[in-house]
């Protein structure tokens, strides 16, 4: 995943009831401690794939999933780009490659942050690509300061999505587009479902830290709200589903790797993770979306 999770996914989203167990530490924290060991478990792009066929490699999948975005972004040469939740740079560093954008990447983990930095130094991209700690609901920018705004797999890490979106509305400049995909609800869940998947939702959280979900319409209301016209929005709940076997796939191959960086209960609480995703994909309780908009010239 592209930046350090809040809670697990499949955590009830805000106004929905939730354990009474106590939130564990910062989750940045939580993030630059695992990080090393889910390059391992995730693949080096941390998010998850976009199966055509659902026999592709991992990595052309979590590429794949970067091209469903590029593609949505329409970039160009010299255009200015805000990557919100930039993890580790991969995507904000491709971008600066492969079309030629200006970039800043921020994130609130110093480790992400000093990753990118590392990845575009080793890239030659340190002239177009810069990565900065910031928070995507408080961007320290000025209005209309960016033609395109990219939010790759971090909005569920953020409690109040409205601001992000307001946010990202805010700095995108007149006929600028935005991008977003990321894990998500299918619907809001009922109490009767929070108590029957309790002991999933606390596995996941202890896995990823904490994190709350929104349906993919929430999205699409939150940008039409901000003046935003969505321009696609489309559930990719299908094509994301082979991700889980190819994450179990890498629990096994690197497990003893994977046990000496985190523990073998963290390993063993990973691997399980795996099947409650899986589960959550295939009864309809969790999904996967991507979103796009243009904000009126």
């Amino acid at each position: 995943m592209t930046n350090p999770p809040e809670t697990a996914p499949g955590e009830p989203t805000p106004g929905e009831p939730t354990p009474a167990d106590p939130i564990p530490a910062d989750p940045t924290q939580h993030y630059d401690s695992v990080v090393e060991a889910w390059a391992h478990l995730l693949g080096e792009d941390l998010h998850y794939g976009f199966f055509e066929s659902g026999d592709e490699p991992l990595v052309a999948a979590t590429n794949a999933l970067t091209d469903q975005m590029l593609s949505e972004a329409m970039l160009q040469k010299g255009l200015s780009v805000l990557d919100i939740g930039c993890g580790t740079g991969k995507a904000g560093c491709r971008i600066a490659r492969e079309s030629a954008c200006q970039l800043i990447g921020i994130s609130p983990s110093t480790r992400c942050i000093e990753d990118a930095t590392e990845l575009a130094f080793r890239l030659g991209l340190s002239d177009s690509a810069h990565f900065r700690i910031g928070d995507g609901t408080r961007p320290d920018f000025a209005g209309e300061s960016f033609d395109r705004v990219w939010i790759m797999e971090s909005s569920h890490l953020m409690d109040d999505k409205a601001a992000l979106i307001r946010e990202a509305a805010r700095v995108l400049k007149p006929g600028g587009r935005l991008v977003l995909c990321d894990i998500m609800l299918d619907h809001k869940l009922s109490l009767e479902q929070v108590i029957d998947y309790r002991d999933e939702f606390l596995l996941l959280r202890d896995v990823f830290g904490r994190a709350k979900m929104e349906p993919l319409s929430f999205y699409d209301e939150q940008l039409q709200a901000n003046k935003l016209k969505v321009a696609n929005s489309r559930d990719i709940t299908r094509e994301t589903f082979a991700t889980f076997d190819r994450w179990r796939q890498n629990a096994k191959q690197n497990q003893t790797s994977v046990a000496g960086l985190i523990g073998e209960v963290a390993w063993q609480q990973f691997a399980d993770s795996c099947d409650v995703l899986e589960a959550f994909w295939q009864r309809g309780i969790l999904g996967y979306g991507l979103v796009s908009a243009v904000k009126p010239s």
